[in-house]
């Protein structure tokens, strides 16, 4: 899979760093995680591509006012107040554009078939589940 500009800012902002597999030190973060994100961003106009990769630059640089230091270079703890506060922040733009990263990464971890055992998701790929009263 080609390395794309969101895939390099959150590898910073996870403090991964490059190695064979950046990944595979994250539970469930994989490569195949990224290409379901990947996937779905290449079905979006290059606008709103650009629109993820500035909000996550912001996210990566906001700390500095506070801390002095970008997210990927804060302690855990001072990592997590941060993300929190985007996560319930005032700034309706800051917040939506949170919980929309949020919703890709969930998309990549459960869009990923070895983790539907682990959450009891079985679907039927027939089209007639809803025949049976499912």
């Amino acid at each position: 899979m080609a390395k794309c500009a969101w895939q390099t800012v959150l590898r910073k902002l996870l403090r991964l760093e490059e190695t064979a597999d950046p990944l595979g030190t994250l539970p469930g973060i994989d490569a195949r995680m990224l290409g379901i994100v990947d996937a779905a961003l290449q079905d979006r106009d290059p606008g709103t591509r650009k629109q993820l990769g500035t909000f996550l630059s912001i996210i990566r640089w906001t700390p500095v006012v506070r801390f002095g230091r970008p997210l990927d270079r804060l302690a855990p703890e001072r990592r997590d107040a941060t993300l929190r506060w985007f996560q319930d922040c005032p700034v309706g733009v800051l917040r939506k554009g949170f919980w929309g990263l949020k919703t890709l990464v969930f998309m990549g971890y459960y869009g990923r078939p070895e983790c539907w055992a682990e959450i009891g998701y079985a679907p039927e790929f027939d089209g007639r589940a809803g025949v049976r009263g499912a």
